[in-house]
């Protein structure tokens, strides 16, 4: 008789990561029929984003969702990328854990091989259909279509059938369908929040969703497309036991001193040897033959030795005036009072690992008075939907004592209150994620700080938003009494006394003491007609450059009294010898199929006049240097 050792044993046997994922399929996000419909979009517009990127090609993302039987959609993602080579799109599709990025350390929205063979398998799995992929490359004139399925018990894909056919009008790009069952919600976690919030930190991309053909577009905001990365070599401090030994047994160097100088990132021979001294390890020891032990007297080291932080161009972050141009075109229904500079935090690293905050927040206008403020979550990009409680920007904000930055929160804690969005993005070649399913960022000390500070730098600023914007008030007073009331006074006494009226403008001019902006605004058949009064306030001539932001790249400046400097997604002038009390106007008619809406939140930035001393604009924003400089090189 076969003892229960033996018949224990006969039970046994592989699982594949089909066969695991087919039954934790909520360890990838596909845990309610919500969030499964939610995730199977997410998956398919992430891998067509990171495509175009890579490819240098500005993004235009068509999504389709229609519903073909009870909590049963069709779904179909298209794009304009390089397209996948026909031996490929099997692999892509149809085999988890299939990739091109997962070995390589750099910022990207995908780095498993999960998602959308995650989205393939889910489809089949619940409603039994197969997955049609149309792919077309530059260098066809036709496009590879194939019927896909996955063997879960193989992980393997499986081709049902494949043809070529004909794709007018279409230079390259990819088109994947799939049925899934699922339920499609408006609301916070919904389809269309994940592509509006997708749209917030994808300016460059045109977003076009078709729900039952009801069709909403999210509108191209740049055309500036992100910088690219480079992959690095990991970081000795960052690194785990494990995977030294394994690095240590397969490397190729035949000492210890150039497997690290050559192997990791930031190490010259000076630091190599500094680290094998410290550990007591002959440096010419082949890296083949460390123990464990060895490994462990090597991360001891590195400990110990200065080493310089790992590089930061893996990383990728959106930067300050394009997460406001991102932000602008998604809120503009709401019609924000003001935009706070955006913080973009200096790349920092913990356990090794590059990462970067940036924070953005928005106030006033339409946005809900009542209430929580409104947080954004991204990493990498990417929106986060789920698990706001357990986030690391939730806990960030909630240290914080908002009240001292003119906003609503009980006893000065927990969420604070008032008509604020606050947007959070953290950047990084390994975001320390909760879970698989990548729906928070764990509470990593060292995150929680960098969001905490970015929040501060744009708290702040809007604090001295609503004490400029009080001091405005009182100006607009003052200057309602000065250009109105104190000629009237001057004349009447003049009057009396039988004289000449006096020049006021010396005496104007030190009482007021601003640079004082207006623009207003006069709409026509989708034209737009801008006036911008700039008025010099100051007793002393003034130089300036003044910026104006373009709702979108493509809106037509038709014309404009002052020809601009520059023309691009922005105008800029540059004013010079602007007299005590002179005025100057910029008239200006825009087309391109304008609404109110486009033109809310459009700013004046104005160089070369103190914060202090100027009313009506903002100065300009330190990015804005950048960007000039690099157009200025382009010519």
């Amino acid at each position: 008789m076969a003892s229960i050792a033996e018949e224990l044993a006969e039970k046994q046997q592989e699982i594949s990561v089909g066969e695991f994922f087919e039954r934790n399929k909520h360890i990838l996000g596909f845990d309610s029929l919500t969030k499964a419909l939610v995730t199977a979009v997410k998956e398919g517009v992430d891998n067509s984003l990171d495509a175009c990127e890579e490819a240098k090609i500005l993004p235009e993302i068509k999504i389709e969702i229609e519903e073909v039987n009870d909590r049963e959609y069709k779904v179909a993602i298209e794009d304009n990328g390089p397209g996948i080579v026909k031996r490929k799109v099997p692999e892509v599709f149809g085999k988890l854990l299939y990739g091109s990025r997962f070995h390589e350390i750099s910022q990207s929205r995908g780095q498993q091989g999960i998602g959308v063979s995650a989205v393939v398998m889910y489809g089949q799995l619940t409603t039994g259909k197969a997955t049609i992929v149309r792919s077309k490359v530059k260098e066809k004139d036709y496009a590879n279509e194939m019927r896909i399925t996955m063997d879960t018990k193989k992980n393997e894909p499986e081709v049902l059938d494949e043809e070529v056919v004909l794709w007018g009008g279409k230079e390259h790009g990819m088109r994947f369908e799939t049925t899934v069952k699922g339920l499609l919600r408006r609301g916070k976690h919904s389809v269309f929040e994940y592509l509006k919030n997708t749209a917030i930190v994808n300016p460059h991309a045109r977003i076009e969703f078709d729900r039952d053909g009801e069709k909403t577009v999210f509108k191209r905001a740049t055309d500036q497309l992100p910088e690219k990365t480079e992959a690095v070599q990991p970081h000795l401090k960052g690194i785990e036991l494990g995977t030294l030994a394994k690095m240590a047994k397969n490397s190729k160097r035949r000492t210890l001193k150039s497997f690290l100088k050559h192997e990791f990132s930031r190490i010259s021979y000076s630091k190599a040897e500094e680290i094998c001294e410290e550990a007591d390890i002959d440096k010419k020891k082949n890296p083949s033959d460390l123990e464990v032990e060895d490994c462990k007297r090597v991360l001891k080291a590195a400990e110990k030795v200065k080493l310089m932080a790992p590089k930061t161009d893996c990383l990728s972050p959106i930067k300050g005036m394009l997460i406001k141009k991102g932000l602008k075109n998604v809120l503009k229904g709401q019609h924000p009072e003001y935009y706070a500079p955006p913080s973009t935090r200096d790349p920092t690293v913990y356990s090794g690992n590059p990462f970067q905050v940036e924070v953005g927040l928005v106030y006033g206008g339409d946005l809900p008075k009542e209430g929580s403020v409104k947080v954004l979550r991204f990493a990498n990009r990417v929106p986060l939907l789920y698990k706001k409680g357990g986030c690391a920007v939730t806990t960030a904000i909630k240290n914080i004592d908002w009240r001292i930055y003119d906003l609503d929160q009980r006893g000065g804690k927990g969420m604070p209150s008032g008509p604020v969005v606050i947007l959070v993005h953290v950047a990084s070649t390994r975001v320390p994620f909760t879970s698989e399913a990548k729906e928070a960022i764990a509470d990593i000390p060292a995150v929680i700080d960098e969001i905490e500070k970015g929040l501060r730098e744009c708290a702040r600023s809007l604090r001295t938003h609503l004490n400029k914007e009080k001091k405005r008030r009182k100006v607009k007073k003052k200057f309602t009494v000065v250009n109105d009331i104190l000629p009237m006074i001057a004349k009447k006494s003049a009057d009396i006394v039988g004289k000449e009226p006096p020049e006021l403008s010396k005496s104007m001019t030190k009482i007021m003491g601003v640079v004082y902006i207006e623009k207003g605004y006069e709409w026509n058949d989708g034209r737009c007609k801008v006036d911008i009064d700039i008025m010099n306030y100051t007793p002393k001539d003034k130089d300036m450059n003044l910026f104006f932001e373009k709702p979108y790249p493509e809106t037509e400046l038709l014309s404009s009294n002052l020809e601009p400097d520059y023309q691009g997604d922005h105008l800029e002038w540059r004013l010079e010898g602007l007299k005590p009390s002179e005025k100057k106007k910029i008239s200006l008619e825009f087309d391109g199929d304008l609404e109110k809406d486009d033109m809310a939140g459009t700013e004046i930035y104005i160089e070369g006049v103190t914060e202090t001393k100027l009313i009506g604009a903002e100065t300009l924003p330190d990015d804005w240097d950048i960007e000039l400089a690099e157009i200025e090189e382009r010519g």
